[in-house]
């Protein structure tokens, strides 16, 4: 039997179809604790990679012989040879091509909508990783929102829709993943959005991003008003877009709420992540779609792999906006953290412009899983 290649974009296919297939993890077990490709309909075996040096013999099987296998290790050096030791025992097989490096990195458009005067709304699902990020489109510009390191993606998709970004924003400093704003602006010659509060220690110049301002995309006006709403981060600003979608950042997921703590105030930020989700939040209309910057799990995706819900939706079932006695919020803030995300430090202050590591060392700052969330 020979051994082939299936790409990051082809599983999160399989994930997002919800079609059953059996992924043979050959990390070590903490890893795969920690961080693995995630699916309603995947079954999945990890064996360390050592265990197997001396043959697949004894897990031959456990292998199914009605679904396609994946044997998926860190980079896929190990995942080809284990490949294809079990092709040698005449089985079918498939590894995972570029690893779990590459399931991090993978990012999916999805299109949300089109906007009342024309142009649309494209969500980019980074579903290795949790990330969401956002292009806005209208007549022949186009806004980024929440770029992840992986610029060509978005600098390639407008090319392909034959626009120009003239923005790119950063809903508040993020500290789970590097962000590629400044340099998809810097490529283009566009004007780069950050929240100031978010930007008192960035060694570059940018756009105060403040409520009061109101950007605009095309000669049809598409408005995108920053509504500032701390909590994840002093400055964390969320977006209302043509009066019709919320994107709310690291404050409100459809799962969860925003962590407080990232930058270790989180008994100073608790009150006023509660502000921005009981007062400033309830203040909006309820029809509006709430797009975030992030989500936690994987049943958080829509039929098509969208991460969307109406914000009346969210009030009435995620257990964080209901909860009525300060104190208990606070608390279960507080007391429900998860781990810091990896290299969570290094990653602001390469954010912040304060350090610039190589790609490679950029990779291995983002692996593992999003923990932008209170559990």
């Amino acid at each position: 039997m020979s051994v082939t290649s299936m790409t990051a974009s082809e599983i999160a296919t399989k994930v997002v179809s919800k079609q059953p297939f059996f992924i043979l993890d050959v990390r070590n077990a903490d890893a795969v604790v920690d961080w693995k490709i995630e699916g309603e309909n995947i079954q999945y075996l990890n064996i360390p990679y050592f265990d197997l040096l001396d043959g697949v013999e004894e897990i031959i099987d456990q292998l199914p012989t009605d679904l396609d296998i994946v044997v998926v290790c860190a980079k896929e050096g190990s995942s080809i040879m284990i490949a294809e030791m079990i092709a040698e025992e005449g089985r079918a097989v498939h590894y995972l091509a570029g690893g779990m490096k590459a399931w991090s990195e993978h990012l999916e458009p999805v299109k949300i909508g089109d906007l009342k005067n024309g142009g649309e709304l494209y969500q980019f699902v980074r579903i290795g990783k949790g990330c969401l990020s956002y292009m806005i489109v209208s007549n022949g510009e186009a806004a980024i929102i929440d770029a992840t390191r992986m610029t060509d993606v978005f600098i390639d998709f407008a090319r392909d829709l034959h626009v120009t970004i003239t923005h790119v924003l950063d809903t508040h400093l993020h500290a789970d993943h590097i962000s590629g704003g400044r340099k998809i602006a810097e490529a283009v010659d566009g004007t780069y959005w950050l929240p100031p509060k978010d930007a008192e220690e960035v060694t570059f110049a940018y756009e105060a991003l403040e409520e009061g301002r109101t950007l605009t995309l095309g000669n049809t006006t598409i408005a995108i008003q920053p509504l500032y709403s701390p909590g994840h981060t002093i400055g964390s600003t969320s977006f209302i877009v043509d009066d019709a979608y919320l994107l709310s950042g690291d404050i409100l997921f459809i799962d969860s709420i925003g962590r407080p703590d990232l930058a270790g105030l989180a008994e100073d930020w608790v009150g006023d992540l509660r502000e921005s989700l009981y007062t400033r939040y309830k203040q909006l209309s309820e029809e509006l779609i709430v797009l975030p910057a992030h989500f936690m799990i994987i049943k958080e995706l829509n039929e098509d792999g969208s991460v969307s819900e109406k914000l009346g939706t969210l009030f009435a079932h995620n257990h964080g906006l209901n909860i009525q006695d300060e104190a208990e919020f606070r608390q279960l803030v507080t007391g429900n953290l998860p781990p810091q995300p990896n290299a969570y430090q290094e990653i602001r202050r390469t954010n912040m412009g304060q350090i610039s590591p190589d790609e490679e060392t950029q990779r291995e700052m983002e692996i593992g899983p999003n923990r932008c969330a209170v559990r």
